[in-house]
């Protein structure tokens, strides 16, 4: 961390006019803010959220009686602090004098700590009188559960009552249709001069030259009044528990190369950010502001794209996901014995069961994807231990693919909703018009999903070899099952004429032959054969799927493409960094650089913070990515897809049991002369590793080796 990293990153003020405004984001354990500009909730999305729960729903200021005019705004580099510098509009004459815009600089400051928002807005006068400055905040609590903001209706809600106003405190309480009553509390460290159950009202005398601090905090309960102590003091514990996350594992570094340091920074903080220190380990949230909360194909995923730097992500989530395996079958959970959770929620509506996401276990992939990361984990770290304590879970999940996942006995692993309110589509790709026929049809179920059985054939190799490291005498089924799994995928959704693979296999067999990014994360796993992941990447490589973005999700040209749709012909960074790294395992390296290089252009055009997806509209001379609207951001894998392609793209393997680190083939993006890798542990060991690039080849140097580790360089 650099001593600049609590500064803002200011952005232009260019939004104001035409009411498009970027919504900041701050996140702390399992509360997280979602503001507008200017600092203002206002409608929308807008709120501070606890437990999937919001509490505030409005907090707007005014300078009197109108919006300041906004100067610059962010979030810091270290995604601690959110500040708004701006000000203020011409007041109303006061005492006879007025006072003219542009002489009030307003700041305002904040961030979150121990489930409270703590800001301090301070009004410094720059003017060569003395103002009277009437400064107001509008506010309300709804006490919306997640997917009411999101848009689902409700029959009943709780009681919400009368709002309490003691002094310089606002508290607002509801007691839901779970019983569970839940508070919000907004206090002041000066007592307004009205105080009502929407409003606070201030009348500040602030001479020439002089300025003015008031303090504010909101949560579930603030008992004390707010001060510049208890600020300063929480604002430093939040900042060293993000140090902390963010410089947890090896780094990664570009001499001489700002901006796309810059990427590295921005994405390490994000899944900082997203990161919440659970009774487990850490666990990375999927995204705000719609799905901070645990994912289990999410956290996976995350886990896996940070793995070859920081091993404990992979840990925690391998623990959290473990103590929440199903037991029994339930139809509206989507649960069947040993299978692994897709999510879960907190919110009233999931309590009462009116949606069945409070422990939900619809997504076909998670259990296959459990394994194989358990696999990879285990690998990468050495970590017996863990594995041997999670013994059963695994075993129990593999049960699972050999049973209820393969719902007809065919050996592949498939899925049918089993309940209406379940969702129709399980994989990644969960939209209800993701997955389809050439000609657009939808599949009758159970769907066999590409990607899924690559994942399926993974957790089968690492069933295989971690049961030969344990003694299990089933280790050879496993990789027996691997095997043939392999054959029948090679088999049944291979498409000669087309090159390429199926995206699915419908119910009764039949192929879906949609040309879909799906078949990039079949080369991840490694599943194809080297012929066949040749053309398969050639054709991900050429301008069905290039968007010089990144790649698309459906090839340009299929049934239902469109570049605007969520998961037919939009660019997920996640999606093409498994796509790449797919690609280099085929030993693809040069491709993989030349598309790390173009989802970083895209990164430069989103404030270096990759969104979860945008439009897969193609690359023009001088025009930006095309946003995706409602795109959360943060987002963990998007912001984990740069060190999986970074990985890729030096071809860097790491085998804690061999305690050796082999590099294949390195490349380095164009115009990246150097890059260096430091404080990179395997097991005991250490070392740090020099990249460079001399004349048409990437020479890698060993430095600052502690213990025994072996570098083993491949051409």
């Amino acid at each position: 961390m650099t001593k600049d990293d609590g500064d803002p990153a200011p952005i232009a003020d260019t939004t104001e006019a035409a009411g498009l405004e970027r919504l900041l984001a701050l996140k702390n354990a399992d509360t997280f803010l979602v503001a507008d500009s200017w600092g203002d909730l206002r409608s929308g999305a807008d709120g501070l959220f606890e437990s999937d729960t919001r509490l505030l729903s409005r907090f707007v200021l005014t300078a009197g009686g109108v919006r300041p005019s906004r100067l610059s705004s962010g979030v810091s580099r270290d995604n601690v602090y959110f500040s708004c510098h701006s000000t203020n509009r011409p007041l109303p004459p006061m005492g006879g004098k007025s006072t003219p815009a542009g002489v009030l600089h307003i700041e305002r400051r904040r961030f979150l700590h121990d489930r409270r928002m703590f800001e301090r807005v301070r009004v410094v006068n720059h003017g060569i009188s003395d103002v009277l400055l009437p400064l107001a905040f509008g506010f309300a609590a709804d006490f919306a559960d997640i997917f009411e903001v999101r848009g689902t209706a409700r029959l009943a809600r709780g009681q919400q009552a009368a709002p309490v106003c003691d002094g310089r405190r606002v508290t607002f309480s509801y007691r839901g249709l779970d019983a569970v009553e839940r508070r919000c509390c907004i206090s002041f460290s000066e007592p307004p001069a009205r105080l009502g159950p929407d409003h606070a009202e201030f009348m500040f005398s602030l001479p020439k030259g002089q300025k003015i601090d008031l303090y504010i905090e909101v949560g579930e309960a603030v008992d004390d009044t707010p001060d510049a102590r208890r600020w300063r003091l929480c604002g430093v514990m939040a900042q060293l528990q993000m140090r902390r996350r963010r410089r947890s594992g090896a780094s990664v570094r570009v001499p001489r190369n700002p901006l796309f340091n810059q990427w590295l920074d921005q994405s390490r903080a994000d899944v900082a950010l997203l990161t919440t220190d659970l009774p487990t380990g850490p666990y990375p949230y999927a995204g705000v502001p719609w799905f901070s909360t645990p994912f289990g194909r999410d956290g996976i995923i995350t886990a896996w794209q940070m793995l070859w730097l920081d091993p404990a992500l992979a840990r925690g989530v391998l623990t959290y996901l473990a103590g929440r395996q199903a037991t029994e079958t339930s139809a509206f959970q989507d649960a069947t014995p040993g299978k692994i959770m897709h999510e879960t929620r907190g919110g009233e509506m999931s309590a009462l069961g009116e949606v069945p996401f409070g422990l939900y276990y619809g997504g076909v992939d998670t259990t296959c994807l459990f394994l194989a990361l358990a696999g990879a984990y285990a690998r990468r770290s050495g970590d017996l231990e863990l594995i041997r304590a999670i013994w059963p879970n695994l075993v129990a999940a593999a049960d699972w693919m050999r049973d209820s996942g393969d719902s007809n006995g065919d050996g592949l692993i498939d899925y049918a909703r089993a309940a209406e309110t379940g969702l129709s589509n399980q994989g990644w790709k969960d939209s209800e018009d993701s997955i389809f026929h050439k000609d657009g049809r939808f599949p009758k179920g159970p769907v066999a999903l590409l990607e899924v059985q690559g994942y399926a054939f993974a957790a089968w190799q690492a069933m295989a070899d971690l049961g030969r490291r344990l003694d299990d005498p089933r280790a050879a089924e496993w990789h027996e099952r691997a095997e043939t799994l392999r054959a029948q995928v090679e088999d049944r959704f291979w498409l000669e004429k087309e090159g390429f693979y199926a995206i699915a296999l419908d119910g009764d067999g039949v192929p879906c032959e949609a040309i879909a990014s799906n078949a990039g994360h079949l080369l991840f796993t490694g599943l194809a054969h080297p012929e066949r992941a040749e053309r398969v990447s050639r054709r991900l490589l050429s301008g069905e799927f290039r968007t010089g973005w990144g790649l698309r999700t459906l090839a340009r040209g299929q049934a239902r493409f469109n570049p605007m749709s969520y998961h037919n012909g939009s660019v997920w960074p996640h999606d093409t960094a498994m796509g790449a790294a797919g690609m280099a395992h085929y030993g693809e390296r040069d491709a993989v650089a030349l598309l790390m290089g173009e989802i970083y252009s895209a990164a430069s055009h989103f404030n270096m913070r990759l969104p979860e997806l945008f439009c897969g509209f193609e690359r023009q001379p001088g025009e930006a990515p095309i946003a995706y609207p409602v795109a959360c951001l943060p987002q963990a894998w998007a912001a984990g897809s740069v060190f999986l392609m970074m990985q890729a793209v030096l071809g860097l393997r790491i085998d804690a049991f061999e305690q050796t680190v082999t590099i294949v083939s390195p490349s380095l993006p164009t115009g990246m002369e150097r890059l260096t890798v430091t404080g990179l542990q395997v097991g005991e060991a250490r070392t740090d590793l020099l990249f460079r690039r001399i004349g048409d080849q990437v020479a890698v140097t060993p430095r600052n080796k502690v213990g025994d580790l072996r570098i083993v360089t491949l051409r």
